[in-house]
C-alpha cells in the first residue's frame, strides 16, 4: 500500500490528523497551530487546506445536489 503524504509539506506521514481522507502531518498541524494569522505561513496552510480539503467537500456536495428532486 501507498503511504500517504502530508497535503502541506509532502512529506510521508506517519502521525497527524485526517481530515475528509486527506492528512498532514504532526508538525504542519502544530506550526498551523501556533502560527499568527497575518503571517505568510498561515496564508500558505490555509490556502494548502483550501486546494486539497474545501475543493473536494464541495464537489461532492455539487453531484450529490445534482441528483435531489424535490
Amino acid at each position: 500500500m501507498k503511504k500517504q503524504a502530508c497535503i502541506i509539506c509532502r512529506k510521508p506521514l506517519n502521525n497527524g490528523i485526517i481530515i475528509n481522507g486527506k492528512r498532514i502531518c504532526k508538525c504542519c498541524e502544530e506550526r498551523l497551530i501556533n502560527s499568527n494569522m497575518n503571517t505568510d505561513f498561515y496564508d500558505f496552510y490555509k490556502d494548502c487546506i483550501k486546494k486539497t480539503i474545501v475543493q473536494i467537500t464541495l464537489k461532492g456536495e455539487d453531484t450529490r445536489c445534482l441528483n435531489y428532486h424535490l
